[in-house]
């Protein structure tokens, strides 16, 4: 009794809660409060919350939907379900689309159903059971009923939350759902509920599942439906479900079609054909290496030979790939898939019924060959008049794993795809081979590569291995420098991306790394075999002017590298997708490829990277003859990557070293001024304004990263070295600490100019000087953007950065290096007003404009010495030629006119503002300090 009266958890924590809300006497403030329509509002989302959060999901009543296909009424079933694993019924990948005359109104897609927990009942033959109904994907708005409407240009997106939510976009991607099924008739009705936002989604799933099938009773077909729909824009038809039962399958056309020898039309495979280790699983494991598999149709296709799918399709649907969608993997080597064709234009799997087979597969160890039958899924009408599902099995398949590559086949599963002929038809099968994606690197162990074209590689390259290079040190054939990113030219300097890389080096395949068990004497030849894999997207008119489509391009190529030169020469196969206009019986495929790679040495001065070309070997009339193609490329070997990150990490200390210094003798300077007040009026405005300028405005173009590193604009990965971004954020706090030191020393030339003690000419001085130096600057920058317009746009400047962009100095690039050479000649200013001044004081510190005149001039001799030197940087950051004219000769202009400018600062201030004129010019008007008579005495007098 008790216990009975005990209140759950619950009711404890709801008395508590109250009770520490009312045990004071509440304030008028908040019994103001209480009677707000805040608090019912905050009150009313507190119970919606906890009731989704206790709550399952809503109840459907399970006999007015599915007592007319398993009846529950005179059912009891047991308190705690069997121990059932969860494919006692699932589906995996099955179809779900609408009826025919909605197919329009629903797109395709898959969904996978398991069980969690079964109920057995009194009646021995009927289960309850709970499962949950997953989509693959979200559930998608036609379902739910919420579109994303576009009204003339403007589209309206959903803003999605700020936190991820359960099956994205407020969509649940599942539905659980309980009912009962019939293992006599395979009858299977449940209803179950989805969350959709706030609310719940209730649907009613009606499937026919077996207890026990073959792959002509493979099928499992039902509905689904959503029900209580108050959503207008909700799709309410019942869409159709057709999937594959896992439940006691029976592989029945597979074994006797292997013991009556009905794949050995195509020969024996077992030579030139790799094992697997394990049998269990040899067939899913060949499936899982073929992927996406391409069809090539070899001839003899006609009066449907080569019509896989029974005229399901459009008469213009020619398949062109197949996708393998597991079903399950059985025991001896047996499995069960869903064979998907598709037209080349999709990347993804078809989610259409009319263009899949159902097949079962199996591994046959002494041809060393996966043999598979196919059957047609039939649906709607064709269902209703074949009275069944699945039929016609006529199509045969044979995959293998190819023991050996070469040019043309470098693809690791090939096979063959066929139909079976009655024995009473007469003629030939029709033939069309099966390959998977070529050139991929999941291999098997004991593959190995043979070469089989080197003989018309010597013939060919017989000229450009004849080289025998400057002496320089090349890449090691096995090392990782070997491959690059590039740049592939056609003659209208169309540019697109490209990669290559190594396939086999000798008669091993490629690693990447340096091989030390390889060794070459100085008597052994340094040719050696390689095979290479060049890949490019082409723009629509890139090779022939008669291809208005993109077009991916792969080269397969295999030639002769030599060490000693660094060069590469190849022949290779051309394989094109989406080709139009060229009417050649297979211009898939042009193996009249000559490609010609420059390896630059390891120890070059200067940075040229990789170059090449890729020529066709065919007569200019012929319809696959194509104008050579250009590849440039500016990767970079390891070692130079290496030193590059060394050099910059060096340079960045550099600057942020030039950056202390520049304050270090700001701050001379103040403390030079602080000591000599009367020195202020006599340094030139013009002259800090210009300095100032020159950390103030990279500071406000970058000021929010002046404490955050932007990752997002950084090309290279250098690794996870915290120094480096130490340094920036070191940098640009000199960078800001320089510049508030200058803006404080214009301040107080700015204050004491003010004063009634200031010479009134210093004023005059630094207008004459705005006035000559203002137009002189004007005149440079006109003369550098005439530069710029005058270059020809191929003979810039280019500037290579690692998205392979090639980029010209722009103009604004040009003013900032022109910028640069302003701030070298910092001093010109004060010159120019010591001049109009001609006064001797000594406004400026030796440490001031020496060290600063230091500053600007270091960075010149460095460009010298890296200019001579053996490496070079990726990027330069100190020197960095976008901030200014380095060059051997402008580094040499710059040094000797920064120290003449140091050395004429110093003579005025010891001799004279215009020391170094002419003697004529020295003259100066001179001012004498006379009595003053004031109108006090006068008025004595």
């Amino acid at each position: 009794m008790e216990n009975s009266s005990a209140p759950s958890p619950l009711q404890n924590h709801s008395s508590r809660f109250k009770l520490s809300i009312f045990t004071t006497t509440p304030s008028p403030k908040f019994l103001k409060f209480q009677n707000s329509p805040l608090l019912l509002l905050l009150l009313l989302l507190l119970s919606l919350n906890s009731s989704l959060g206790v709550s399952d999901f809503p109840q459907i009543p399970y006999s007015q939907y599915c007592n007319d296909v398993v009846s529950s009424t005179p059912l009891s079933q047991a308190s705690t379900p069997f121990n059932a694993t969860p494919i006692f019924l699932t589906l995996r990948n099955a179809y779900v689309h609408a009826p025919v005359e909605n197919a329009g109104k629903f797109k395709p897609k898959t969904l996978n159903f398991y069980t969690q927990n079964v109920y057995p009942t009194k009646n021995g033959k009927i289960f309850k059971l709970e499962g949950v109904l997953r989509f693959a994907g979200s559930v998608g708005p036609e379902f739910f009923g919420d579109f994303v409407h576009r009204r003339q240009l403007r589209l309206v997106y959903n803003r999605p939350p700020r936190f991820p939510t359960r099956g994205g976009g407020g969509y649940s991607r599942e539905f659980r759902v309980s009912g009962f099924w019939d293992s006599d008739t395979g009858k299977l009705c449940m209803v179950g509920s989805g969350m959709r936002k706030l609310s719940s989604v209730d649907v009613v799933l009606k499937l026919v599942y077996l207890n026990s099938s073959d792959i002509l009773h493979s099928v499992v077909n039902g509905t689904l439906e959503r029900i209580d729909v108050n959503d207008k824009n909700a799709y309410t038809k019942p869409v159709e479900i057709l999937g594959l039962s896992l439940r006691n399958y029976v592989y029945t056309l597979i074994n006797k079609e292997v013991e009556n020898h009905g794949f050995s039309e195509y020969g024996d495979w077992s030579n030139v054909s790799l094992g697997i280790d394990n049998p269990d699983r040899s067939v899913c494991s060949v499936i899982s290496r073929a992927g996406t598999m391409e069809m090539t149709y070899l001839g003899n296709c006609s009066n449907g030979n080569c019509d896989f799918l029974g005229g399901n399709v459009s008469k213009n649907f020619r398949p062109t790939t197949i996708w393998f969608n597991e079903i399950e993997c059985g025991d001896n080597g047996r499995g069960r898939f869903l064979l998907s064709f598709g037209d080349g234009v999709s990347t993804r799997p078809t989610y259409l019924i009319n263009q899949t087979l159902v097949a079962e597969g199996k591994w046959d160890e002494k041809t060393k060959t996966v043999d598979m039958i196919g059957c047609r899924i039939f649906n709607g009408s064709d269902a209703a008049a074949e009275k069944r599902f699945v039929g016609d099995c006529v199509v045969r398949l044979s995959l293998r794993l190819p023991k050996q590559w070469t040019l043309k086949e470098r693809s690791v599963v090939v096979g063959e795809i066929w139909k079976r002929k009655d024995s009473n038809e007469k003629g030939n099968y029709g033939k069309v081979a099966l390959h998977s994606l070529r050139n991929l690197v999941n291999r098997l162990d004991g593959l190995t590569y043979e070469y089989t074209v080197i003989d018309n590689v010597t013939r060919s390259c017989a000229k450009a291995m004849s080289y025998k290079g400057n002496g320089g040190k090349y890449p090691d054939v096995h090392s990782s420098d070997m491959r690059f990113d590039m740049m592939v030219r056609n003659k209208k300097k169309t540019e697109i991306f490209s990669y290559s890389a190594p396939l086999s080096v000798g008669d091993k395949f490629y690693r990447g790394a340096s091989d030390s068990s390889v060794k070459l004497n100085d008597n052994q030849s340094t040719a050696v075999n390689v095979s290479y894999v060049l890949h490019f997207f082409a723009p629509p008119q890139f090779l022939y002017s008669v291809d208005h489509t993109p077009m991916t391009i792969e080269i397969s190529a295999e030639g002769l590298y030599d060490s000693r030169s660094g060069h590469l020469c190849m022949v290779g196969c051309m394989y094109f997708s989406s080709r139009q206009g060229i009417s050649q019986k297979n211009s898939s495929l042009d193996c009249e490829i000559l490609v010609n790679i420059q390896y630059p040495p390891l120890n070059a001065k200067v940075r040229t990277g990789v170059r090449g070309t890729i020529e066709s070997m065919r007569k200019k009339s012929d319809p696959l003859y194509f104008e050579p193609l250009e590849l440039i490329s500016n990767s970079i070997y390891t070692d130079q990557a290496r030193n590059s990150i060394w050099r910059m990490d060096l340079e960045m200390t550099m600057v942020l070293i030039s950056n202390t210094l520049a304050c270090i003798f700001v701050g001379l300077q103040l403390f030079y001024v602080k000591k000599n007040p009367s020195v202020l009026p006599f340094i030139s405005v013009v002259m800090l304004v210009v300095l100032t300028l020159a950390h103030m405005i990279p500071l406000l173009l970058n000021f929010e990263a002046l404490f955050l590193v932007n990752r997002k604009k950084r090309n290279v990965y250098f690794g996870n070295d915290g120094w480096v971004e130490v340094n920036e954020v070191l940098i640009r706090i000199m960078t800001m600490i320089a510049f508030l030191l200058e803006f404080r020393l214009l301040q107080l030339i700015w204050s004491a100019r003010a004063g009634d003690e200031s010479p009134k000419y210093s004023w005059i001085s630094d207008k004459k000087v705005l006035y000559l130096s203002l137009p002189m600057y004007i005149c440079g920058g006109l003369i550098a953007y005439f530069l710029h317009l005058s270059r020809n746009p191929h003979q810039m400047k280019l500037e290579y950065s690692l998205h392979f962009r090639y980029q010209q100095q722009t103009l604004w690039g040009e003013l900032k290096t022109y910028a640069g050479l302003i701030l070298d000649g910092f001093l010109l200013p004060q010159i120019l007003f010591n001049v109009f001044c001609n006064t001797t004081e000594k406004a400026l510190t030796p440490g001031f404009y020496v060290g600063t005149t230091l500053v600007r001039l270091v960075p010149h001799v460095y460009d010298l010495y890296r200019a001579h030197g053996n490496a070079w940087s990726f990027d330069y950051i100190y020197g960095n030629p976008k901030m200014d004219y380095y060059s051997t000769a402008w580094d040499i202009i710059i040094c000797c006119g920064g120290l003449l400018l140091a050395v004429l600062t110093f003579l005025q201030q010891r001799f004279g503002g215009r020391c170094f004129l002419p003697s004529r010019y020295r003259e100066s008007s001179t001012y004498e300090k006379v009595p003053v008579v004031s109108t006090e005495s006068i008025t004595e007098e």
